[in-house]
């Protein structure tokens, strides 16, 4: 008599990569990159707030429209180098590591914004002054556009499985509160100062400030020395595995 055999069952299985975290290296990951991204626009903030005072400073006088105009042309050269900065970053993180080159692009914005603060008028050094203000945005559009994609891979590297993207929007709450908190400030200078006061001093302050306020936050980022994040590897029946019709 013939006898029938019985099929074994056939189960692919495939790994999947875990991300395993520690709730304190996730919080630690997620406060160094919002805290950077509010360094950041903080910067942007305080230019695009102060920039009919800044009009005034940096280039000839006759025609407050020419002037105005001057000043936001030099505010959108520093996002037409946005991406330059990522194309250059980006590759550089996955060198090197992000958390440097996250403090990196902190440190290049402290310097593009501390700058500002200190380039002489144009009443004083001619059209010097409109250049060298255009030169120090062009390297605060370069920072940016190589920190916040490195930001959002950092925190996508740390951040749990199920809570990346809560944790990856915390990048736009830095950025707002950093362009609400430039923006509060030179509200702050303009009420407080006369209109004389602002043109030929008060429009320094809020770049001064920016610069070792930025600067002291990547020392922290920098000086943060954490593990990498382990990964396990869990195996699990693919939802596509076949099975043998006479398995149980």
């Amino acid at each position: 008599m013939a006898t029938a055999t019985a099929a074994v069952p056939s189960v692919r299985t495939r790994s999947r990569e875990v991300t395993a975290t520690e709730p304190a290296l996730v919080r630690r990951a997620v406060k160094a990159a919002a805290l950077g991204n509010a360094m950041e626009w903080f910067d942007f903030g305080v230019y695009s707030y102060i920039a009919v005072t800044l009009g005034k400073v940096f280039f000839p006088s006759g025609n407050p429209t020419a002037q105005l105009l001057s000043t936001f042309g030099a505010f959108a050269a520093a996002f037409l180098v946005r991406p330059l900065g990522g194309m250059v970053f980006g590759p550089l993180g996955d060198r090197i590591g992000r958390q440097k080159v996250l403090a990196v692009t902190m440190i290049m914005m402290a310097a593009g914004t501390f700058a500002i603060g200190l380039i002489p008028s144009y009443a004083t050094i001619g059209v010097g002054a409109p250049l060298l203000l255009l030169l120090a945005r062009l390297v605060q559009g370069f920072s940016t556009g190589g920190e916040y994609a490195g930001a959002s891979t950092f925190i996508a590297e740390y951040a749990p499985d199920k809570r990346r993207g809560f944790l990856g929007s915390w990048l736009e709450f830095g950025t707002l509160a950093g362009y609400i908190g430039g923006a509060g400030l030179v509200t702050l200078m303009t009420a407080l100062l006369s209109p004389h006061d602002l043109v030929t001093w008060g429009w320094r302050v809020p770049f001064l400030i920016a610069g070792p306020w930025a600067s002291s936050a990547s020392t922290c980022v920098c000086a943060w020395r954490r593990p990498r994040p382990s990964r396990r590897r869990s195996r699990r029946p693919s939802p596509t595995a076949r099975r043998s019709p006479c398995a149980k």
